[in-house]
């Protein structure tokens, strides 16, 4: 996993549109990444969308992944 949404999350909705692997979804009572899927953006945009937009800024790095095994996730998701 390399991104993860913190209990500061106020379950606005913003980041579920914006993430291209449809990582993000809605926990019991917050939103959660599904690691297998977050690539944080690699191999579709500069920088992790779902952060950008994130009004309550609660989506942190959670583990370092390089930048080969976010992009050959993001490869696996959208061929």
């Amino acid at each position: 996993m390399s991104l993860k949404i913190t209990d500061d999350c106020t379950s606005c909705d913003a980041c579920v549109s914006a993430c291209p692997n449809e990582a993000i979804s809605a926990g019991d009572v917050i939103y959660v990444i599904d690691a297998s899927r977050c690539s944080e953006c690699v191999g579709a945009e500069d920088s992790p969308q779902c952060q950008m937009v994130c009004p309550a800024d609660c989506i942190v790095q959670y583990e370092v992944e390089s930048k080969d095994v976010l992009l050959a996730k993001y490869k696996a998701i959208h061929g």
